[in-house]
């Protein structure tokens, strides 16, 4: 369990979060500048809150009213940067063996060959940093993190700098270590990718205040319907599950009880559950359920919000059968032909081509 109730103040930039979970994983979302590194810095002691509240498993970290503050050193918090941050001079081995030999031996719970073998470092433990690829350098700053017995591990962008082969591979890690070592973890990313296949919680940052937190498809839609972004920005997740697989048009159907969603390629295993981020921009709407067409999403649901912008645009906020939202950028041109109000029924189209079924992949 995390409990954040913080506030600070750095020059300019001011901080306001609040957010309580006892998911596996958070994640913290929102474009740069919005307090992500701040938040987790805070968490770690690495910065002081101006006041509030920091508690981990029921142990306080920082208490302004009660003037507690845990020193960063016994907040037994492991950190994870996009750098990796290993020391060059060091093989892959001393590394691996500094934070292990700082944490006192009865705090020593993680065994140090399973953390090795979890994450396929054997082959590397008599080389230097300098001589690794990025997908290694984190597979090692993992370790080195790991083998520190942390209460809680704090990833600030960890997949920011790798390719999209190396970063399918390191989400596929992070998960497994999520479920096997059962260490909270806060995973800082501006990449809704990222945040919808591993996180549990999202707490949603923009400009230093939280716009939305809860379950991912929750906090995605509170943001949505707080902040006036470009409409290019404002992104929907949609939970489902994996269903079955057409070899003769490599297309992998996902189910959802407001329709099928279908996905280019082989996205298994069968009935594994996925989140598909859509992006707004990648719905239209229809008030009857549209024929003869190439697209084949068709989700059914209705009007929960209109909100109009300025200009020509509206943001269409529908609930989706059976659970979910779903936001789509219409022009308020089309809302008025559409008649479209709160409560109406209403068909939303999305292309199989529009959906990028990578992040559902392991490596």
């Amino acid at each position: 369990m995390i409990f954040v109730e913080i506030e600070a103040n750095r020059g300019t930039f001011s901080l306001k979060a609040q957010f309580e979970s006892d998911a596996g994983l958070v994640g913290l979302f929102g474009p740069s500048g919005s307090g992500k590194t701040t938040l987790i810095h805070l968490i770690a002691g690495l910065v002081r809150p101006t006041r509030g509240r920091i508690r981990v498993d029921g142990e306080t970290l920082f208490d302004s009213a009660r003037n507690v503050d845990v020193p960063l050193r016994r907040r037994r918090v492991g950190l994870v940067h996009q750098d990796s941050l290993l020391f060059p001079h060091l093989s892959v081995r001393q590394n691996l063996l500094f934070g292990h030999f700082f944490t006192p031996k009865p705090e020593r719970r993680i065994p140090h060959q399973s953390v090795i073998e979890t994450l396929g470092i054997a082959a590397l433990l008599d080389r230097r940093p300098g001589t690794l690829s990025g997908g290694e350098r984190q597979r090692v700053a993992l370790a080195r993190a790991l083998l520190a017995s942390p209460r809680l591990l704090l990833m600030d962008e960890p997949l920011a700098s790798l390719d999209l082969d190396r970063k399918l591979e390191i989400m596929s890690l992070i998960e497994h270590l999520r479920d096997e070592y059962r260490i909270p973890i806060v995973y800082v990313s501006h990449a809704i990718e990222e945040v919808s296949r591993l996180a549990n919680y999202v707490v949603v940052l923009r400009a230093g205040k939280v716009l939305g937190a809860g379950p991912p498809s929750d906090a995605l839609s509170q943001m949505n319907r707080a902040m006036h972004a470009d409409r290019f920005e404002i992104v929907s997740l949609v939970e489902c599950q994996v269903g079955g697989f057409d070899p003769e048009f490599e297309i992998t159907t996902l189910r959802h009880p407001a329709g099928p969603i279908f996905v280019g390629g082989r996205v298994g295993p069968e009935g594994r559950s996925v989140r598909v981020v859509i992006g707004a921009t990648d719905v239209a709407l229809a008030t009857s359920r549209p024929t003869e067409l190439s697209i084949r999403t068709i989700l059914s649901g209705e009007v929960a919000a209109i909100r109009s912008e300025t200009g020509a645009l509206s943001l269409v906020d529908i609930a989706l059968q059976g659970g979910g939202r779903l936001s789509a950028s219409l022009t308020r041109l089309a809302v008025s032909d559409l008649e479209l109000a709160p409560g109406a029924r209403v068909y939303a189209l999305i292309k199989a081509v529009a959906i990028d079924e990578r992040p559902f992949h392991s490596r």
